[in-house]
């Protein structure tokens, strides 16, 4: 099974990074419909998925958010100039 690193923007503009094995119910604890989210993403709802990549590995995945949350914001914001919302849908 894959496994998914991404970013979601929230309601106040902040970016949040994670992974995941099931991004639908990952995106429904990080709005609160089910039970879970990280405490930032509770703070500051509604938040959408800007930006999806898969990877085949858990381990790899890990890797990939850590690289990712390392980076500032403007960073992230180059990295979602580059992702339309029809690759976001086609992941989810």
């Amino acid at each position: 099974m894959y496994c998914y690193v991404y970013i979601v923007q929230c309601a106040n503009g902040g970016l949040y990074t994670g992974i995941t094995k099931n991004l639908r119910r990952r995106i429904r604890q990080h709005n609160g419909i089910t039970k879970g989210g990280a405490y930032y993403t509770r703070m500051h709802r509604p938040v959408f998925f800007v930006h999806i990549e898969r990877y085949p590995t858990r381990k790899a995945a890990r890797l990939r958010e850590l690289e990712i949350q390392s980076w500032g914001h403007d960073e992230k914001l180059l990295l979602l100039k580059q992702t339309t919302k029809a690759e976001v849908l086609a992941a989810i």
